[in-house]
């Protein structure tokens, strides 16, 4: 057992994720033995288990001000944003969600020509307001302080009227099963509307995001086109968005 235990941590620290049925597969031994072998080891405060498997992070994240999430992971958030920034074509019409990821995007973007932007985030527009040929219609509602974003009902209406070329959006957390999460429900609500105004979905989003989850669910994985992730994120993972039909652009 003490063997078999090794051989799983060994996998979480290559992978950052692991699967109950892929261990039992690679160790020969049954579903049930994997499940006790990840409850003993989470128990000693070697893992956290998930859905189907274990992460070496706890996979629920809570809400955090955006000064705060601005300081965490900075390098990979700016080369993140300069790979989303070379997606923006002439004369689109782009959305950009909240978060700092999408803020270091919208820092990034150097349009030659007209584009206009749909934004939650006040920080977002306050960003693109530097650029006399980017048109910004800034959503309107409740301002969220901890995302400064708007969330709500007027912000909802004005998607349902719109149509736009890409969503360029960051998300809290991302599980291969439950999908695109983040942690209030009512920006999660948002997000949907976004994803229904949009033709093409970019995630913007460094490795720390996978295999965890938010309290509100975004969409399902199936709903989006392409993520944009940093160096650290495990190939294993990669490789398992891209059999989904899932673009990655690892930055």
């Amino acid at each position: 057992m003490m063997n078999r235990h090794k051989q799983i941590l060994d996998k979480l620290a290559r992978e950052k994720h692991v699967e109950v049925l892929e261990l039992s597969k690679e160790l020969r031994t049954s579903a049930v033995t994997i499940r006790k072998d990840l409850r003993l080891l989470e128990e000693k405060g070697l893992l956290f288990r998930t859905h189907g498997g274990a992460s070496l992070e706890n996979p629920y994240v809570n809400d955090r001000h955006v000064n705060e999430k601005e300081k965490v992971q900075t390098e990979e958030k700016k080369a993140i944003a300069a790979a989303a920034s070379k997606l923006v074509d002439t004369a689109e019409s782009i959305i950009i969600a909240s978060g700092t990821t999408v803020l270091a995007f919208a820092r990034a973007i150097q349009p030659k020509d007209k584009l206009i932007v749909i934004t939650s985030a006040l920080n977002v527009a306050t960003e693109l307001l530097r650029h006399p040929n980017i048109e910004v219609l800034q959503l309107g509602g409740y301002t969220r302080h901890s995302s400064s974003s708007v969330t709500g009902h007027y912000a909802e209406m004005i998607l349902e009227e719109t149509s736009c070329n890409k969503l360029f959006i960051g998300v809290d957390g991302i599980d291969l099963d439950f999908g695109l999460t983040t942690t209030d429900i009512t920006e999660a609500h948002l997000n949907q509307k976004m994803i229904r105004s949009a033709q093409e979905i970019i995630v913007l989003a460094d490795a720390t995001k996978f295999g965890k989850k938010g309290f509100g669910k975004i969409c399902e994985l199936d709903q989006v086109d392409h993520i944009i992730t940093d160096k650290s994120i495990s190939p294993v993972l990669v490789k398992k968005l891209r059999d989904q039909g899932i673009m990655v652009t690892v930055a």
